[in-house]
C-alpha cells in the first residue's frame, strides 16, 4: 500500500497518537477519560478525519477475535471468584524457605497463572498479596514485584489465551491451541529460567532479611504477619457488576447475629421454610452451595480447555463457557477500527517494505533484525497494535519464502512482542497494572519507577529473547 494524501497521513497520525496516549496513560491530566473511552475516541477521530469511511470502520471489527477475547476473560474472572488465586497463594506461601525462595515461587506461579488466565489478570489478583509476602520475610518489594510482572509476560506467551496479542494471532493465523503450545512453550520455560536467574543475580543480597532487632521502628510499620497472609482476601480482578457467584468471593459468610439466630433465620438456599437453629447451619448451607458452584467452574473451565487441545473452534469453545459481557471488548472494537485507520495512512507498510529484505526469516540474521522491529515497536505503539499493524504482512513476507516458514514467523511475533513487555515499564499493561497497584497499596505501597525497571528489564528482554528465538517451532 502506497502512502495515502498528505492530509490523510496527518490527520491520521494524530488519531492514533491520541489513542496511543490514553491506552498506555489512560489518566493524562487534560483527558482523563480512560481507556476505553480512549479507543473509541481514536476509531471516532479516524471516521471524523475521513481516513476511513463509517462502514470500513464497522468491517475492520473482527469479531472471532472479539470472541475468543470475551470467553477467556469471563473464565478468568469466574476462576478468580471461585478462589483459584487463593490456592496458588497457598503454593507461594506454604513452607517459604526465605527470600531466594519465594522468589522463584513468584516467578514460576505467575508464568503459569498468566498462560491459563492471562498476565493482566494474574497481576491484579496476585500484586497485593505478593507484597505482603515479601513484608512478612521483612524482604524489599522490588524484587518480587519485577518477578511477578516480568514472569507473568513470559509465561502468558506459551498459549493463545495468555494475553491479548496471542488472542489476535491465534485468530488471524488459525493456528490451533496445541500447536501454538508446543510450538511456544520451549522458548517459555527457558525464558522463566533466564529471568529467575537475572532476578537472582540483581537481587541476591537484597532477599537475605536483615537480622532481628535491626531498625525496629521501620519493621514495626513494614512486617505483615503470618495470619494477615493467610487470611488475605484475593479481589476479582474485573467485575463490578453484579454475578450469580458474587457470594464466591473470599470471606464470602456474614456471621449471624445473636439475634438473628434468635428470630430463626431461614437457612440460605436451603430448599425449605425450616429455619437455621444456629450459626454452624447456616455456614454448612453456605458451604454446600459454594462447594458445588466452584466445582461447577473448574469443570466449565477443564471442558473448554479439553475443546481448545482437540482443536475446536477457539471463539465459540470460549464463548459456550462464558456467562456474562466484559467491558473490555469495547476498548478492542476501538482499537481495531483506530489501527485500520492507521493502516490506511499507509506509514505501517511504508515502513515494512523498506525493513521486510533484512527481516526474512530464513535466515539467523533475519530473524534477528525482525525481532528488534518487534521489540522497539511494542514498545512505542504497545504490543497489541503492533501485531494487529504487522502480523499479516510478517506472514506474508514468510509464505513468499517458504509456505512451512509462515506458522513459525507468526509463532515469533507472538513470542517476541509478549516478552518485549518486559523491556521498559509502558511495554506492557500487565507492568502498569503491578506499579499501579503496588503504588496504590494503603498498608504496603511502593512505588516501581521507570528507571528501576528498565534496568532489569532491558537486559533480561534481551537474552531471554535471544534464547528462546531458536527454540521456536512452527
Amino acid at each position: 500500500m502506497v502512502l495515502a494524501s498528505i492530509p490523510t497521513v496527518v490527520l491520521g497520525s494524530i488519531a492514533f497518537t491520541i489513542f496511543w496516549m490514553l491506552a498506555v496513560f489512560p489518566a493524562v491530566p487534560f483527558l482523563p477519560i480512560g481507556r476505553t473511552a480512549g479507543s473509541l475516541l481514536g476509531g471516532m477521530l479516524m471516521i471524523v478525519f475521513q481516513v476511513i469511511s463509517p462502514d470500513q470502520a464497522y468491517a475492520s471489527i473482527d469479531l472471532p477475535i472479539l470472541g475468543l477475547l470475551f470467553g477467556t476473560m469471563v473464565v478468568s474472572i469466574y476462576l478468580e471468584r471461585a478462589q483459584m488465586f487463593k490456592y496458588l497463594g497457598r503454593l507461594l506461601s506454604w513452607k517459604s524457605r526465605g527470600g531466594r525462595d519465594l522468589l522463584c515461587r513468584v516467578c514460576i506461579i505467575s508464568a503459569l497463572a498468566s498462560a491459563l488466565f492471562t498476565n493482566d489478570t494474574t497481576c491484579i489478583v496476585l500484586t497485593e498479596f505478593v507484597l505482603k509476602l515479601a513484608r512478612q520475610h521483612r524482604l524489599p518489594a522490588k524484587p518480587f514485584l519485577l518477578a511477578l510482572a516480568s514472569s507473568s509476560n513470559i509465561g502468558s506467551s506459551a498459549t493463545p489465551i495468555g494475553n491479548p496479542q496471542n488472542l489476535v494471532i491465534a485468530v488471524q493465523s488459525k493456528i490451533s491451541f496445541i500447536k501454538f503450545f508446543v510450538g511456544v512453550v520451549p522458548a517459555m520455560l527457558v525464558g522463566v529460567v533466564i529471568n529467575i536467574v537475572f532476578l537472582l543475580c540483581m537481587f541476591w543480597n537484597q532477599l537475605t532479611p536483615p537480622p532481628e532487632g535491626d531498625e525496629p521502628e521501620k519493621q514495626s510499620e513494614t512486617t505483615v504477619t503470618e495470619i494477615e497472609v493467610e487470611t488475605h482476601t484475593f479481589s476479582p480482578a474485573r467485575m463490578s457488576h453484579p454475578s450469580p457467584l458474587q457470594h464466591l468471593q473470599p470471606s464470602p459468610l456474614r456471621t449471624p447475629a445473636a439475634n438473628d439466630v434468635e428470630r430463626n433465620v431461614p437457612c440460605p438456599n436451603a430448599g425449605t421454610k425450616r429455619g437455621c437453629s444456629d450459626v454452624s447451619h447456616i455456614k454448612m448451607c453456605l458451604t454446600k452451595k459454594e462447594l458445588f458452584l466452584k466445582s461447577f467452574v473448574y469443570i466449565v473451565t477443564a471442558g473448554m480447555l479439553a475443546a481448545l487441545l482437540m482443536g475446536l473452534n477457539m471463539s465459540w469453545t470460549a464463548i459456550s463457557a462464558a456467562l456474562v459481557s466484559y467491558s473490555l471488548l469495547v476498548f478492542f472494537c476501538g482499537m481495531f477500527i483506530t489501527v485500520d485507520g492507521f493502516n490506511r495512512t499507509g506509514i505501517p507498510s511504508e515502513f515494512w517494505d523498506f525493513m521486510e529484505p533484512y527481516s526474512r526469516i530464513n535466515h539467523a540474521s533475519g530473524v534477528a533484525v525482525l525481532s528488534i522491529v518487534i521489540l522497539l515497536l511494542s514498545n512505542l505503539a504497545s504490543n497489541v497494535p503492533t501485531v494487529l499493524l504487522l502480523g499479516a504482512q510478517v506472514a506474508k513476507s514468510a509464505a513468499a519464502v517458504s509456505p512451512s516458514y509462515e506458522s513459525r514467523a507468526w509463532l515469533i511475533l507472538a513470542f517476541v512482542s509478549t516478552v518485549a513487555g518486559n523491556l521498559s515499564l509502558l511495554g506492557s499493561a500487565a507492568n502498569l497494572i503491578v506499579c499501579e497497584q503496588a503504588r496504590r497499596s494503603e498498608t504496603h505501597g511502593y512505588d516501581l519507577t521507570f528507571w528501576a525497571h528498565i534496568v532489569f528489564g532491558l537486559p533480561s528482554t534481551l537474552v531471554v529473547t535471544a534464547a528462546g528465538l531458536p527454540l521456536i517451532k512452527g
